[in-house]
């Protein structure tokens, strides 16, 4: 077949898709609540998925040096949840007070913020006014982006509270999924079709090599800036360490904006002890995002992802616009996993013609 032809093919193809999604989308007032029940079935197991996927590399290392695979899985699995639980047996209950502590204090805190803003407008009175316009803007922005990150912060604890049963359900989801997933991969194969087999393995050989190394290198270095965060809080005498600890390891995260997330709501408690407090947190803020940006990624993720940071930085932006939060957290890997797409799709695309040719 003539390659204009077959290209003329794609593209009615790719119309017909457009369409087909437009037609799918209009309808969506009598799929949405079908999709919504199946999706909130579906959770438990989608993260009881991710944690398999993040330890199927250890439970493959012991199985493969002759330990039979549910041993394998059983130590792991213990490892895993048993420190987690560990974790949450100690800290939960610190970070509760610390929590309780903070919501004691916020009005403290916000006469410290009120105070800053004031200064700021006193400070900028006299500049020109349109730069003035523009810095009341981004105080304007700030408040509002912290109004809505609490009240997302309230809705999760709750959201948690009421889902706490097929939350319990994912560590026995996670242990059937790494204990029989020989069997699961056998089944999995058998669905696709035959002619698909050797693309989608190069597929999922790729997602893995590149996301699925960055996601455990990144989960491991945003507990490690978490933990040493919370221990320099500590030492050097800043209110709620553990809190803001956690906080800094969890925005850690999204690159670049992370750490510059975590570290307003420690400069803010540090603002309300002195300025020389404000200065020790950023400094060692500064530090621990030089290290984590000169040492620990490079040592742990490496360059797995290879994508430029310009790319992720754009990916980020357009994720938060999309999605807050979320977005900026998931940005990056479905950017990487829609970049394997392409260049696989292109190398189908590339290998045909060829063959035509």
């Amino acid at each position: 077949m003539d390659i204009k032809v077959k290209w003329f093919y794609r593209l009615g193809f790719l119309l017909l898709l457009f369409v087909v999604i437009f037609v799918f989308l209009k309808l969506k007032p009598f799929w949405n609540p079908i999709l919504h029940t199946f999706i909130a079935a579906l959770f438990p197991f989608i993260i009881a998925a991710f944690i398999a996927f993040l330890l199927m590399p250890l439970v493959e290392k012991f199985h493969k040096n002759g330990l039979p695979r549910w041993l394998a899985v059983l130590i792991i699995y213990i490892l895993f949840f048993g420190g987690l639980g560990f974790a949450i047996y100690k800290g939960i209950p610190v970070f509760i007070r610390q929590l309780r502590e903070l919501s004691e204090n916020i009005p403290n805190a916000m006469n410290q913020y009120d105070q800053i803003e004031l200064f700021i407008e006193e400070k900028t009175k006299s500049w020109p006014f349109g730069l003035k316009q523009q810095i009341q803007n981004s105080i304007h922005s700030f408040n509002i982006g912290m109004e809505r990150l609490v009240q997302r912060v309230l809705n999760f604890l709750l959201w948690i509270i009421d889902n706490i049963f097929l939350l319990l359900l994912i560590p026995f989801i996670a242990f059937y999924m790494l204990k029989d997933s020989e069997y699961l991969n056998k089944i999995f194969w058998q669905l696709v079709p035959k002619k698909w087999k050797n693309g989608t393995r190069r597929f999922i050989k790729n997602v893995d090599d590149s996301l699925g190394n960055y996601i455990r290198g990144q989960l491991i270095v945003c507990a490690t800036i978490g933990t040493v965060s919370s221990t320099i809080f500590w030492f050097i005498g800043i209110k709620y360490p553990l809190l803001l600890g956690a906080l800094i390891g969890a925005t850690n995260v999204i690159p670049y904006f992370g750490p510059i997330i975590g570290a307003i709501p420690a400069a803010l408690v540090a603002s309300t002890i002195s300025i020389k407090m404000v200065i020790y947190v950023l400094l060692a803020i500064f530090i621990l995002q030089f290290l984590e940006g000169n040492v620990l990624s490079p040592l742990i993720v490496g360059r797995s992802l290879k994508m430029h940071p310009l790319l992720i930085i754009f990916s980020i932006l357009i994720g938060g616009e999309v999605a807050g939060i979320m977005g900026l957290i998931l940005a990056v890997p479905v950017v990487a996993i829609i970049k394997t797409t392409i260049l696989q799709a292109f190398h189908v695309f590339q290998t045909q013609d060829l063959n035509d040719s």
